[in-house]
C-alpha cells in the first residue's frame, strides 16, 4: 500500500534514456506484485504454464529486464527480509482483504463478468516462496544483482543509494524517500504503454523524485516529512489520524521542527485522536541502517540457465532465443564501453 502522500510531492517525468548509465536499486516485492497484477488473460487469469504454475513474474522479469538494460540501466534488485513488528496488523489487513477479493472474484466468475473476474483476481495477488526462489534464480541467470534485506526492501534499497552504492533507487511506492533515497525512480518496471478505461493507449514515462527537492519546496526537513506521512497514515499505521488529508498535515508539520512538538499539538487537538505509536514509526523509518560493507557485484549472465528455468515453464523457445541474443548485445555492448574506458 505505501503512503499516500502523491498529491504534495513534486515529481518530475523523465526519459528511459535519462537513465543510461545508471545502476537502480530496485524493490523487488514491489515489482513483482505489479507483474502478477498486470500480466494476465483477460478474465484476470495470471499466465501459467500447463501444470498450474504461474508464469506472469518470469515473463515481467525476463523482458523488461532485456528492455532496462538494452537502454543501459543496470538493476539491483532488492527482496524483504523480516518486516518489521508493527507491520504485522497491516498484514493481516491485507490477508483478509484478499480473502474477500477471492470470494468476490468467485461470484464474478459465476456470473462470467470478465470485467470483475480480472478487478477482482488482481486482488488476490500472493508472492510465494516459489515464485522468491524462481525470480531470484532469472535475475541471476541473466546476470542481475540479488540483494536479500534483513528487513523492508525499499528501506534496504534506500539504504544503498544513501551510501553512493546505486545512483537511485526504484518503487512505486513513496515510502523510499522517506528512508532517505536520494533520488526514487516511479514507473521504471511498467509497461511503456497502458490502456485507458476508453480502450486508447497512453505513454508511461518514468518519474523521478528527488529528496531535496521535495524538501525544498515543502519548506520542511525529512524528520517533518516523515511525521507528515505518519499523521497521514503508514504501512504501520494505516489510515493515519481521522480527518487529517494531505495538505492540512503539511500545515501542521511546518509549524513545527520537531516530532514531539508536531504530535503533541495533534494531540491537544479535539478534533484528532492520536491512537497509534508515533514513536515507534518515526524510528523505523528514521533509524534504518543496511550493511555499509556490502559490495554489488554483477555476476556473468549464464544463457543455459536461463533457458532451464523458462522452458521448464513452457516459455516458448523462439522467443527465449530472441531475448538470449539481445542479452549477447548487451554484453558486447558493456565490454566495447570498457574496452574505450581503458584505452
Amino acid at each position: 500500500m505505501g503512503v499516500n502522500i502523491s498529491d504534495i510531492i513534486p515529481k518530475k517525468e523523465i526519459k528511459i534514456s535519462d537513465l543510461k548509465g545508471k545502476t537502480i536499486a530496485v524493490d523487488a516485492f514491489n515489482t513483482l506484485y505489479q507483474f502478477l497484477t498486470t500480466i494476465r488473460q483477460p478474465d484476470g487469469t495470471p499466465l501459467m504454464d500447463s501444470k498450474g504454475n504461474i508464469t506472469s513474474h518470469l515473463s515481467g522479469l525476463f523482458y523488461r529486464n532485456l528492455n532496462l538494460m538494452q537502454e543501459g540501466i543496470r538493476p539491483v534488485y532488492v527482496f524483504d527480509g523480516k518486516p518489521p513488528e508493527m507491520k504485522l496488523a497491516e498484514i493481516t489487513r491485507r490477508k483478509e482483504a484478499k480473502a474477500q477479493a477471492k470470494q468476490k472474484y468467485e461470484e464474478a466468475k459465476q456470473k462470467e463478468n470478465l470485467k470483475d473476474m480480472r478487478k477482482y483476481s488482481a486482488q488476490n495477488v500472493k508472492i510465494t516462496q516459489d515464485i522468491i526462489e524462481e525470480s531470484k534464480s532469472l535475475l541471476l541467470a541473466m546476470g542481475i544483482p540479488v540483494i536479500q534485506a534483513v528487513g523492508e526492501g525499499e528501506a534496504e534499497a534506500s539504504y544503498l543509494a544513501r551510501q553512493r552504492k546505486v545512483s537511485a533507487s526504484a518503487s512505486q511506492d513513496f515510502d523510499s524517500i522517506l528512508y532517505g533515497t536520494p533520488t526514487l525512480i516511479r514507473n521504471l518496471t511498467l509497461s511503456r504503454r497502458r490502456k485507458t478505461p476508453s480502450g486508447l493507449y497512453v505513454e508511461v514515462n518514468p518519474e523521478m523524485i528527488e529528496l531535496s527537492t521535495v524538501l525544498n519546496k515543502l519548506n520542511i526537513s525529512l524528520d517533518q516529512l516523515i511525521c507528515l506521512a505518519i499523521l497521514v497514515g503508514t504501512d504501520y499505521n494505516p489510515g493515519g489520524v481521522k480527518g487529517l488529508g494531505q495538505k492540512r498535515a503539511l500545515e501542521i508539520v511546518s509549524k513545527f521542527e520537531n516530532p514531539v512538538e508536531i504530535f503533541a499539538a495533534v494531540k491537544k487537538n479535539e478534533k484528532y485522536e492520536l491512537d497509534f505509536n508515533w514513536q515507534g514509526i518515526f524510528k523505523v523509518f528514521k533509524e534504518y541502517s543496511g550493511d555499509f560493507r556490502r559490495d554489488i557485484k554483477f555476476p556473468e549472465p549464464d544463457k543455459e540457465k536461463i533457458k532451464e528455468i523458462l522452458l521448464e515453464r513452457e516459455f516458448s523457445e523462439n522467443r527465449i532465443d530472441n531475448g538470449l541474443e539481445k542479452l549477447d548485445k548487451i554484453k558486447r555492448a558493456q565490454m566495447q564501453k570498457g574496452l574505450k574506458e581503458f584505452f
